[in-house]
């Protein structure tokens, strides 16, 4: 049993967070948490510049209000929402809040995760956090 499980939330992606919070609540010891985190994508900074006053925060408070709906009454689970590389700031999060399982949904690989790798399999690859991989 885990006693601090992360569910990554891709908000742009059409996964069902159903599955990944059953395995979660299936395998969450007595008194451990669970944390749903959705991750911003930064924007570069020579990008940044053209964009309005504020945006970042609007994006950041949009996908908080999309990833509480998204979870509606599931009042005990925590939501996080952060800025950076999905795949990094995935592995990094883990590691600074000492989290034991990450329940993270994966896509059937196309071309492009030949090449480049998708967030699941970066994720798989790089925390030291057990990982869940739903398909």
């Amino acid at each position: 049993m885990y006693r601090n499980i992360l569910i990554p939330v891709a908000l742009d992606h059409e996964h069902d967070i159903g599955e990944a919070l059953g395995v979660a609540d299936r395998l969450l010891a007595g008194g451990g948490k669970i944390t749903a985190l959705h991750v911003v994508e930064s924007v570069p900074a020579y990008a940044a510049q053209y964009l309005p006053e504020g945006h970042m925060e609007r994006r950041i408070e949009e996908s908080r209000a999309a990833l509480e709906a998204l979870l509606g009454a599931r009042t005990d689970v925590a939501t996080e929402v952060t800025v950076g590389h999905a795949g990094r700031t995935i592995v990094d999060w883990a590691e600074e809040h000492g989290v034991d399982l990450i329940v993270i949904a994966s896509h059937r690989p196309g071309l492009q995760d030949y090449f480049l790798g998708s967030t699941a399999a970066r994720v798989v690859r790089h925390t030291a956090s057990a990982v869940h991989v739903l398909r």
